[in-house]
């Protein structure tokens, strides 16, 4: 028959019971704190979403620079001014080319009434090198002289028309430096001369 267990015998297996609870009980804490690093790690990342968020920050506005680089307010004004540029642009270009045009006439024969390419008169190779340049001007040198815009004498620039006698019966193309291209009179080829050996009327722009 088996012996039942004395007062101290209980004692020692009720303290025994009660430590192996306690043991229980103090690897809870540990076990439910183990997701505290999960929440201390959360903090950690923040930043890279502040990160994240900075970079956005910081390229933004690098997305609203691009509108202003290619059609802003300043971009606009610049093109529009060279929109309106082109007009002038255009027709000192056709001087150029009409200057052009005629110095490379030099030599051919003065005829009155030609207009090349073989031969000329004075305002023949006018017609005939504005012409070459796209631009369609009157006939006769009174009549190219009043076409275009009047410039001084102070102000001409190559290509402008220069006239000479009063009234008008002589025409050349200005060069610069106080010369002209011009077919000048019979017996004489398109040359270049001097243009204060001859009496100045006055001077026309194309």
């Amino acid at each position: 028959m088996p012996q039942r267990p004395t007062a101290p015998a209980l004692r020692v297996a009720v303290v025994a019971s009660t430590a192996a609870a306690a043991a229980a009980l103090s690897v809870l804490p540990a076990a439910t704190a183990a997701p505290a690093p999960d929440a201390t790690a959360a903090p950690a990342a923040t930043p890279a979403v502040a990160t994240a968020a900075t970079v956005a920050r910081d390229v933004a506005p690098a997305a609203t620079v691009l509108p202003l680089t290619t059609g802003g307010p300043a971009v606009q004004n610049v093109a529009a001014a060279a929109r309106a540029a082109d007009p002038a642009a255009r027709a000192a270009g056709k001087r150029s080319s009409a200057l052009s045009t005629a110095m490379d006439q030099i030599g051919k024969p003065y005829r009155w009434g030609a207009t090349g390419p073989s031969a000329f008169d004075c305002s023949g190779l006018i017609s005939y090198a504005y012409a070459q340049a796209g631009s369609d001007v009157p006939r006769t040198s009174r009549a190219q002289a009043g076409t275009g815009q009047k410039v001084s004498k102070s102000a001409l620039k190559p290509g402008d028309l220069v006239f000479f006698y009063s009234p008008v019966s002589h025409v050349g193309i200005y060069i610069g430096d106080g010369q002209i291209v011009h077919a000048s009179t019979s017996g004489e080829p398109v040359k270049v001369s001097d243009m204060d050996r001859m009496p100045f009327n006055s001077a026309r722009r194309i």
